[in-house]
Formats: structure tokens, sequence, C-alpha cells
């Protein structure tokens, strides 16, 4: 057990490395905090789950502190885990036909009590939108032998000046855009539709399209001799529906392509140049990829502007789940579920660290031998969820060789108000009135 409580530290200490001096520290007590599950067990509770971990007073004040307040933010604590995993060289980025699937995901962290929520995300088992703080996640898709894995690449929390759905997710494609490399290709779910991407210039994606989709031809039908020239396309219906009793049929296809995957032949139907169908014909075009499986009830309908086979887009599409492991991790096996903060900055930072606790988590999970959960757990997995349970049972390491940078910042702070005077936030002293005289602050030498 010693062994794995190391790797993990070690792990965590490389994450937090570049954070200034004492605030690196309180981030790595955070940090593991959550990996072992002490959040879980105080139910969101930081500051407790921080003194379940065995760590004096002013230690736990300091974490916390570094946690809300300290001068960090999630784009470097990302870049240095992704300086980690690929100096390991263990994790092997997915490439089909050159390219490299990028996931992109928005993740939402319920907050039903929390007062003046400005964000919503939607909850289908609601069925409506519910107050919560939603986190975008971009994450390149690869593996650890034969176990997928998400490398996160960015967080992207919604703007102060506009928090609405529809801006958070322009935000969040275009930071995906302004991240990603050459090779890369967005991945995307039904929340994301082709007019947005064009939009926000995506011109590498693959999006899943919903069931009633239409599109139109980019160039319209040759004059008939008849009437007004056409100045639009055809419409293009990939799958038949029915609306009101009449039954709307399916456009045929332009080609059709199969393959074998062991015993099961895939079937793909392909409508190529298509444009949106209110946009001009002079618009960006893109193609509708309906792949059929035996195995599934449903057609599978993408949309890509690559020129690539219909089974590379549905690869690519299949590259996507591993991006809904990490809001998995950082939920359900990290604790991060449930969350006792209310200020602003520290209810956006805490699903931020929560996810990478749980990219961490995974990873080291991935990378070391599986630890049975008890001795009916015969045929054990290297999963999230069983390293967190050996972590839970361990102690924090008190003879643990931390860097020299990760140390407590040596600062004088005999001056500064402590108890609740030291926790408020208080305006500059305001000049005498004859009501209400100026007080002086607590420890000042005003007489």
């Amino acid at each position: 057990m010693q062994a794995t409580v190391y790797r993990v530290l070690s792990l965590l200490c490389a994450v937090g490395a570049t954070a200034p001096v004492g605030t690196n520290l309180g981030l790595v007590y955070v940090l593991w905090m959550l990996v072992s599950g002490r959040l879980l067990e105080t139910r969101g509770a930081v500051i407790p789950g921080l003194s379940a971990l065995g760590l004096p007073a002013p230690v736990v004040r300091r974490a916390g502190a570094a946690a809300g307040g300290g001068r960090w933010t999630s784009a470097q604590l990302l870049a240095s885990w992704q300086a980690v995993v690929e100096t390991e060289g263990r994790w092997q980025a997915h490439v089909h036909e050159g390219y490299q699937p990028v996931a992109v995901d928005v993740t939402g962290f319920w907050r039903p009590r929390l007062h003046d929520c400005p964000t919503p995300h939607y909850d289908g088992r609601a069925g409506r939108a519910l107050p919560a703080i939603p986190v975008g996640v971009v994450a390149r898709t690869g593996s650890v032998g034969e176990q997928r894995l998400g490398l996160p690449l960015v967080l992207v929390r919604a703007a102060v000046a506009d928090p609405s759905v529809a801006a958070h997710a322009r935000r969040l494609v275009e930071q995906a855009v302004a991240v990603i490399t050459a090779a890369d290709v967005l991945v995307l779910d039904r929340g994301f539709g082709v007019r947005h991407l064009q939009a926000t210039g995506a011109t590498r994606c693959v999006v899943r399209l919903a069931k009633n989709v239409t599109a139109r031809r980019a160039h319209p039908p040759p004059y008939a001799g008849r009437g007004r020239p056409p100045v639009r396309g055809e419409r293009v219906r990939p799958l038949a529906r029915t609306v009101k009793g009449r039954t709307l049929a399916a456009t045929p296809p332009d080609r059709v392509e199969t393959w074998a995957e062991g015993d099961v032949v895939l079937r793909a139907a392909v409508w190529e140049d298509l444009v949106l169908p209110d946009a001009a014909p002079t618009s960006p075009t893109f193609r509708i990829v309906a792949s059929c499986d035996p195995r599934q009830a449903a057609p599978l309908l993408l949309a890509s502007p690559l020129p690539v086979a219909a089974r590379t887009l549905r690869d690519l599409y299949a590259d996507r789940w591993p991006v809904e492991q990490l809001p998995l991790a950082a939920k359900q096996i990290v604790g991060a579920g449930r969350q006792c903060v209310s200020a602003p900055e520290r209810g956006q930072r805490l699903p931020e660290l929560a996810l990478l606790a749980g990219a961490v988590l995974t990873y080291a999970a991935a990378t070391a031998p599986a630890v049975p959960t008890g001795c009916w757990d015969r045929r054990p997995r290297a999963t999230a969820g069983r390293l967190r349970r050996v972590l839970a049972q361990a102690a924090f390491p008190a003879d643990f060789p931390f860097p020299a940078r990760l140390r407590q910042k040596s600062a004088v702070t005999e001056h500064l108000p402590t108890g609740c005077w030291g926790q408020r936030q208080r305006r500059p002293m305001e000049p005498a009135s004859p009501h209400h005289p100026a007080l002086p602050l607590p420890g000042s030498n005003v007489a």
C-alpha cells in the first residue's frame, strides 16, 4: 500500500509544483483529500474533509485558503498534468486516418440550494434545467494498455457577463478550436449543432445529429424550363419519420459503404455536399452519414466536413465516450457531486479541482496493478473506484519526501487580525460623522 500511496502523491506533487510556494502545498493537500474519498465521507464539506486527513488546524486553514483564493488557474494545473502524462509515455493518443479525436462535453455540478445561482444545466431525469455549475471539458482520447482514458486539455467555465447555456457552449467551442493541433478533430454530441460549429470556425469536427435533422443540397437542381429558376438545393432527409399521421420518406443516399466488425456487417448511407436548410449556396458544405448497426435499435447520424470514410467517422465518434469518465470520477467516485461551498470563486474552483483529481485517479489506477476490494473480488480491474478505496484506508504519510519547492511559505503574519476579524473583508475607514463616528480596526494603533 505504501508504494501506491507514494505513487499517487508523487503525481499530485508534479501537478501542483508550478503554483506559487505555499499555495502548491495546499493544493496537494486538497487534491489528496479528493482522491482519497474524504469529500465523499464529509458529504461535500471541504474543511472537515481536510481535517479528516489528520492535518493540524493551521495547515487545514491554509489548504482551504489555497484552494479557494490562491493564485492558480485550471489551465496552469492541466498543463502540468499533460506534461507529466507525456513524460511517462504510457498514455498513447488514438489516431484514425491521421486524425486524433478530441472530445468536447459539458457537465454540471448540481447546486439546488445555492442562492442566486446564475447558471443552469439541463437534467434529463427532471426534464428541465436546474441550478448548477456547468464546466466545459475538452479532452484528447487515448489509451493506457487496453483502457481508454481522456487527457483533459482545458476546462471552460461560464462567463460572468453572459452565463447563458448558448454563450457557454459558444465559448467552449471557441477555446477548443484554439487548443487543438492540425491533427486533432473535435468530437461532439447532439448538444452542439452544425450551425454552431460553423459560426465558431470549427472546420475539423464530427458531431452527432438529431433523428429529425434535414439539410439541403449545396447546388440547386437544373432549370426545368418552366417557372422561376430554383435558387436553393433539394431538401435531404436522412431518416423517414411520421408527422401528423403523414409519412415523410427518406432521401436516397448518394452511396452506401459496408464493412465487417467480427461477425457483424455494418452499413452506412452517405449524403455528400450539403448545407444547412436556410443557408446560402456558398455556405460551407458538410456530409451526413447514417451508420446502421444491427446491434443498435436506431441508426447513428453524424455530420462532418472531413473527406474520410464512413467507418472512420463512426470510429472517431466512438472515441468520444472517455470524456464521460472524467465527470463520473469527479462526482461519484471522488464525491464532488455534493458541494458545500457558497463563495462564487470557490464554487467554480472546486469542480475544476474535482475533475483534475478524477483524471489523476483514473490514470494512476490504469498504470498500477489492480487491487481487489475484498476476498470476493477474484478478478479485479484497474479502476479508479478500487484505487480510491485503497487510498481511503491509508493515513496521510507524514514522512513523505516533498520536493523542495512544495513547502509552507515563510511569511510574517503576526501583525494580521485573526479569528472572525481576519476573515471579514473590511472597507476603508470612512470619514467620521456626528451620528456615526469612524471606529479603528482591531489591532491598530489608532487611539
